[in-house]
């Protein structure tokens, strides 16, 4: 990946929220068409790193770049045409109940472009196509299953062909067999279009299906402890918490022994 451009340059960065330093001097590089996904537990910053990394918090020190822009510099009008070129996927799908699925992913469309009524439409439709619901543009959010929430919610957020897509916990309340398929959706998608896309989640099982890449943040050392192919971090790695966390009958064999 070390030719690959880094279209997300992570340089010094600390977050604080008051008097508690959150994240202390992290340096990443994301890389174009990669799928990053940042672990650790609770309290450890994930959420707060992709937070920083779409401008919602700016940093106590250091610096975000990302797509050659530093995030917390630019100006209202510099950071709407910058997340014009982002995509969400939030935990809950976070659509708008009073909107149908329709409405909904033609929001960013119709904020973003100029396209005509059936322009919109036909793209709304376009979407809905790539993540397997078409036919669901004129349902309410209340009558979709929670696997079909998150699938439309990825179509929102896909629906500005977005050059990086972000997810927060996208397997989070789903059904094993639902949370595989949404794996598999996203895998797909980032072949086809070769999105750059960062992920935040614990699930193992996710992670060494999709990811190229995983960032393990720490909330003792508030930083980086491991940063490389899971698969890999899985046979490795001899941090103890990385051992755990990739090799969790670990945690099982020390239980029994005590």
């Amino acid at each position: 990946m070390e030719d690959r451009k880094p279209v997300i340059r992570i340089q010094g960065l600390v977050a604080r929220y008051g008097d508690a330093t959150i994240l202390d001097n992290v340096n990443l590089d994301l890389h174009a068409g990669q799928i990053t996904v940042v672990v650790g537990g609770s309290g450890c910053g994930k959420s707060t790193l992709l937070k920083h990394i779409i401008g919602l918090y700016k940093p106590w020190a250091g610096t975000i770049e990302m797509d050659g822009k530093n995030v917390a510099a630019l100006d209202d009008a510099g950071y709407r045409e910058l997340m014009r070129n982002v995509g969400i996927l939030y935990q809950s799908g976070a659509l708008l109940g009073s909107l149908t699925v329709g409405e909904n992913i033609a929001l960013p469309i119709l904020e973003y472009t100029d396209l005509d009524r059936d322009s919109v439409a036909a793209l709304v439709r376009v979407k809905l196509g790539m993540v397997h619901l078409s036919g669901y543009e004129n349902h309410l959010p209340s009558e979709l299953s929670g696997g079909m929430l998150k699938r439309a919610g990825l179509a929102r957020a896909m629906a500005l062909n977005p050059k990086i897509l972000f997810f927060d916990e996208p397997s989070a309340g789903l059904d094993p067999i639902t949370a595989a398929d949404l794996d598999q959706l996203i895998l797909r998608l980032s072949r086809l279009y070769g999105t750059t896309m960062v992920v935040v989640t614990h699930e193992l099982r996710s992670i060494f299906t999709i990811a190229d890449r995983c960032v393990m943040l720490d909330k003792s050392t508030r930083g980086v402890i491991a940063d490389g192919d899971p698969r890999v971090l899985k046979e490795t790695a001899t941090h103890p918490a990385v051992r755990r966390f990739f090799n969790p009958e670990l945690i099982e064999a020390d239980q029994e022994a005590d």
